[in-house]
């Protein structure tokens, strides 16, 4: 009897998600040709991006979708980019190779990029939505637009033309 509602408490606490993220998916095929093709150093990259996925699952107890993984993935590659102008800045072009061919697997999975026209057609759509007039609205506007273009855009770049926008 014991055991019977030990396993029923367990099915409780650990239950496997419906269905995986599709990103996820690929992510783990990718995983998997990686090593079947030895491919050491894609194989570094590709596990270490789960590696992240799995620390979020982990420490905030969800399943990540699609959504999830693309802020990872935007996040792992402004950290590489960080570290590549280091290193250049440095002259350590040995490390700077390592950068570049890590940010090259990982903006496999990223979405692709939207154009100038589109992120401007976004911007100001958001805008009129917001009725913002001033820079002082900004962050509305930003907020609104994070959801739309993380991982589409460049939200640096984003920011400086939602400001020139609402200065104009």
């Amino acid at each position: 009897m014991k055991a019977l509602a030990a396993s029923a408490c367990t099915k409780s606490l650990y239950q496997m998600p419906a269905e995986a993220s599709p990103l996820k998916l690929t992510i783990q095929d990718n995983v998997k040709a990686a090593m079947r093709a030895k491919e050491k150093d894609r194989l570094v990259t590709l596990r270490t991006i789960m590696a992240e996925i799995k620390q979020i699952e982990v420490d905030k107890r969800v399943d990540v979708d699609d959504d999830g993984i693309v802020t990872i993935l935007t996040k792992m590659c402004k950290q590489r980019r960080d570290s590549l102008s280091q290193f250049e800045k440095a002259g350590r072009n040995d490390l700077a190779r390592i950068e570049v061919a890590e940010l090259a697997v990982i903006n496999e999975f990223m979405p692709t990029p939207m154009t100038d026209d589109e992120i401007a057609a976004a911007i100001a759509e958001t805008i009129s939505q917001t009725g913002a007039s001033s820079p002082k609205e900004m962050g509305v506007v930003m907020n609104m637009l994070r959801p739309k273009l993380q991982g589409k855009a460049d939200m640096g770049a984003v920011s400086g033309l939602v400001k020139a926008a609402l200065t104009v």
